[in-house]
């Protein structure tokens, strides 16, 4: 077969709903599907997940990578939160498989590495007396004249911490990261992502060791042997209660009685050969992204969401792992690197995360994180190339050199980062009203929800989808890592998300 499917071949499987309990078809096996159907365990027997996942491994984002034994991070993920629900669940799930990993990390930006969290007198000694009263000057100039404006990241952060630190360490990563200047990115991004820190509390943690902001934490805790562990595990459990995780199996078409979803259309790929089929269930929680929802939903949802969806963006990410003939050439966890001469962003160190990353002791795997979108020259060079590239730019960075890169491995991951552009919000707000009108069914996650969170975050919104199936009344849409979202979608605001959206 070639892999083209048809309606005519689509094997009707809906007796696999059970007849005894509540099945919930879960859309995807990340952080935020598997909660979704742990929760739905936790707290009751009467709710049947199936967890259906495209990828060969679970875990999404989050999951753990192996090339000849090294494993990998899909970017870097610490397990820290301030979410007891999500905390108890992960500790529920691993236990001692969890190491404590202090944080280490630094900026490079001019061909000097800054420490990160700021260290004042490493900080003082790279920028110099004289930039640093500049940074001073600029900062109490933001505090006496803030832009009255606060729409995109630039007047979010030149307000907090002045123009001048804007424009050394914000502007030169963030436009890396995103690939659009920083005038064009939402400031709700900002606030979502750099909340409750400023120059003031930055400078406070310097001098005293002290913070209570979560980007700045010195410590944190991590899976022995990489986050997808974490994944791995609670698949075990889901499936040793009963539930399912399915494999290789993507959504191609959900289907929905006016605002009441029926069953969704399954592709099951075996060995190449793609059978579709058709999966009836009670409940349905969605963690692809959103604007493939829209795309595959029938009948057509109005053609306003269809337009909004088709507005929302993603940026995409690629590592490439690279194993060095010898130990490691820095301690860190990771480096930013702000420099525009290399098109590496973040580079990562697998041994600072834990040893049991690595096969061999006497060797190193680094991590070379680069942004980009499908398509482009980036995303379209050979692993060859790629692995060369990576290898010539960790030696113009100083860190090793390109000929002690003796393997490495690709892996591309698309819509890694859902985009905050100028459009988004009041299409995302489009979206939301439309699916708030579905009965059955709710979208949680980063991509379900086209937010930049943390897993913690996407985990939450899980946690709280499936507690509404079990009848309690969250907005999950209200959610955010610090705990403090509105538990009660008032009858008043339904109502009016129902009346504004027509079947």
């Amino acid at each position: 077969m070639d892999g083209s499917t048809t309606s005519l071949d689509i094997v009707d499987v809906s007796e696999d709903k059970d007849s005894d309990n509540n099945t919930v078809a879960i859309i995807g096996g990340g952080p935020a599907g598997l909660t979704a159907a742990y929760e739905l365990q936790k707290h009751s027997s009467n709710f049947k997940p199936i967890v259906l996942e495209a990828d060969k491994i679970v875990g999404g984002i989050a999951r753990t990578e192996s090339y000849k034994g090294y494993r990998f991070d899909i970017g870097g993920h610490r397990f820290f939160t301030k979410v007891s629900e999500v905390e108890e669940m992960w500790k529920e799930v691993l236990g001692d498989d969890f190491i404590t990993r202090p944080r280490k990390s630094r900026i490079y930006y001019q061909d000097k590495y800054y420490d990160y969290p700021l260290k004042i007198t490493n900080a003082l000694v790279n920028i110099g007396p004289i930039e640093a009263v500049r940074i001073g000057l600029s900062y109490i100039k933001a505090q006496l004249f803030p832009s009255r404006v606060e729409e995109n990241f630039e007047q979010w952060v030149s307000n907090r911490f002045g123009k001048r630190l804007f424009q050394h360490f914000f502007e030169t990563y963030t436009e890396k990261v995103w690939g659009i200047p920083c005038t064009e990115i939402r400031a709700d991004w900002a606030a979502q992502r750099i909340k409750n820190l400023s120059l003031f509390k930055a400078v406070w943690n310097a001098l005293t060791g002290l913070n209570d902001t979560a980007s700045l934490i010195e410590e944190f805790e991590y899976p022995r042997l990489g986050p997808g562990m974490m994944w791995e595990k609670a698949t075990e459990l889901i499936e040793g209660n009963g539930g399912e995780v399915r494999l290789q199996e993507w959504v191609s078409r959900v289907f929905r009685d006016g605002d009441t979803v029926t069953e969704i259309e399954v592709i099951r790929d075996v060995n190449g050969v793609r059978t579709p089929y058709r999966l009836a269930a009670d409940y349905f929680v969605n963690t692809m992204p959103i604007r493939e929802l829209v795309e595959c939903m029938e009948p057509e949802p109005p053609q306003s969401v269809i337009d909004a969806a088709r507005k929302l963006k993603y940026r995409d990410f690629l590592i490439v792992t690279l194993v060095l003939d010898h130990a490691d050439p820095f301690d860190d966890n990771w480096i930013y690197i702000h420099s525009p001469e290399v098109q590496v962003g973040r580079i990562q160190n697998f041994r600072a995360w834990s040893d049991e990353m690595l096969p061999e002791p006497d060797k190193a795997s680094i991590g070379m994180e680069f942004f980009c979108h499908e398509g482009d020259g980036l995303w379209e060079k050979s692993d060859e190339d790629l692995i060369k590239q990576a290898a010539q730019e960790l030696e113009h960075l100083g860190l090793a050199t390109a000929a002690s890169a003796i393997d490495g491995t690709v892996i591309r991951q698309k819509k890694a980062y859902p985009v905050y552009d100028g459009e988004y919000k009041d299409a995302l707000d489009e979206i939301q009203k439309w699916v708030l009108s579905l009965t059955n069914f709710q979208t949680v996650g980063r991509n379900g929800m086209h937010r930049y969170n943390n897993q913690d975050h996407s985990m939450l919104t899980a946690m709280l989808a499936s507690r509404n199936i079990m009848g309690e009344d969250h907005d999950v849409w209200n959610v955010n890592v610090e705990r403090s979202y509105h538990e009660e979608f008032t009858v008043e605001e339904k109502s009016k998300a129902l009346a504004t959206v027509s079947a």
